[in-house]
């Protein structure tokens, strides 16, 4: 429930225990979002805590999936839709972008605050970078908000990872950039791979998941 104490903000005594102790939290950064001063996207991160708590008190997951792409593309977007949206409704879609890093994670500054101004203006402001599926993950967009989203990521640069049945996004290490044990050029086998291999990692038709990850030296 929301308390009027606290200016419409959810209670969240369950989450609040998941602050303590030696380790970052997630609780923490999703409340600093939410407590944004002026950003368009707090309600949302207000709700999606309100959401996660009454998970924590039902034991259940309130999330379902669906069906929700941009323009020529049949993969690469996560759908998440509340199923208890009557009592969250600012963060009843919140939906996800996988975004394909470049080959050995090389990123200047500038495109970063680029990445972090896009999603501030099109989605939650929470990213993931570099989870287990290799993907920049940019967590938290309404429907709309996905293809606005995705062409302002793509005229950056970059472009949709994988999901579903079909090629994912690949990985590679920093390789011959910065490291001396590299034995080939790690980059080029990657973006030489996934251009080739481009056209079944944006439209799924495999019948499971596959994955390139490409690393330089015998010690992994």
């Amino acid at each position: 429930m929301k308390d009027e104490q606290t200016g419409g903000k959810h209670e969240t005594p369950m989450l609040d225990q998941l602050e303590g102790g030696k380790w970052p939290s997630f609780v923490t950064g999703l409340k600093r979002l939410r407590d944004t001063e002026g950003a368009k996207y707090a309600p949302m991160m207000n709700d999606l805590l309100g959401q996660l708590e009454h998970s924590y008190e039902e034991r259940l997951g309130f999330w379902k999936g669906g069906t929700v792409s941009v323009l020529g593309y049949g993969g690469g977007i996560i759908p998440r839709f509340s199923e208890v949206a009557s009592k969250f409704p600012a963060s009843k879609e919140f939906h996800t972008l996988r975004v394909m890093p470049p080959a050995g994670y090389h990123y200047t500054t500038d495109i970063l605050r680029q990445m972090c101004d896009i999603w501030e203006e099109h989605g939650s402001g929470l990213i993931a970078f570099h989870g287990q599926s290799g993907d920049i993950m940019f967590q938290g967009t309404t429907t709309e908000g996905t293809q606005k989203a995705f062409d302002a990521l793509n005229e950056i640069g970059f472009d949709l990872g994988g999901a579903g049945p079909a090629l994912r996004t690949a990985m590679s290490c920093v390789g011959h950039a910065r490291c001396e044990q590299s034995c080939y050029d790690e980059v080029r086998a990657h973006r030489t791979m996934i251009n080739a291999f481009l056209d079944e990692m944006h439209r799924p038709s495999l019948p499971y998941k596959f994955k390139f990850k490409f690393s330089g030296c015998d010690n992994d």
